[in-house]
């Protein structure tokens, strides 16, 4: 069937897009891939990281360190919002609807899909983020505040053991996402740490298709 249905996965700090594609293959035994949804798995320009002591990663954005309470580091998280609007919009030239598309990540990735989607495009069709977390007073929240519309939904994925990303992070972005009017689902692994399963990534599959069903792309 015609793709005419997108999502866009962004990998952890340090990964890339090919490398995001096969462990999501491994886990599942198969590409995660649907008729009617084109999926993309960009990778991020690498660029100094303050964490890694000022060393090259590819990563979306730069961070003063791996905190809640931490300032965000503003003009890095701008500037790949400008380029994933880049992206976005070539979807959009290639003929997909812009509620047809969806945008996530994994870790940081899931940061960054945040960012773009509840402060620059949130007539998108929902946003997924799995180990991932916003910072206290995210510039994400201050853009909410002011909100009035619908909000793409967010789908959200924590393991409890995750000593990177800890599960409180997630949980609190989830709960302040939620009293901003995001409807938001938070899935729970009690084992996993920061990590990608296949339960985990089999609901994921099982979301994505609810919010791009296939009868949509029939109608014309």
């Amino acid at each position: 069937g015609a793709q005419n249905n997108s999502c866009t996965l962004l990998h952890h700090t340090g990964g890339t897009g090919q490398g995001a594609r096969t462990w999501i293959k491994e886990l599942l035994n198969q590409d995660m891939a649907f008729q009617h949804i084109k999926v993309i798995y960009p990778t991020a320009p690498a660029r100094p990281y303050t964490p890694l002591k000022g060393a090259f990663s590819t990563v979306w954005f730069d961070r003063f360190k791996i905190c809640i309470d931490c300032p965000e580091h503003m003009e890095s998280i701008d500037s790949m919002c400008r380029r994933l609007t880049d992206l976005i919009n070539d979807e959009i030239k290639n003929g997909i609807a812009k509620n047809r598309i969806l945008i996530g990540g994994f870790s940081m990735g899931g940061g960054m899909a945040m960012h773009l989607a509840y402060r620059f495009h949130q007539d998108l069709a929902g946003v997924f983020a799995l180990s991932s977390f916003l910072n206290k007073d995210s510039a994400v929240y201050q853009a909410l505040k002011r909100n009035e519309g619908v909000l793409p939904e967010l789908f959200q994925c924590h393991g409890i053991s995750d000593e990177l990303v800890l599960y409180s992070w997630g949980e609190e972005t989830n709960r302040i996402l939620k009293s901003l009017g995001v409807s938001t689902s938070l899935h729970t692994f009690p084992d996993l740490q920061h990590e990608l399963s296949r339960t985990e990534i089999e609901k994921l599959k099982t979301w994505i298709v609810k919010k791009l069903p296939v009868e949509a792309t029939k109608t014309n």
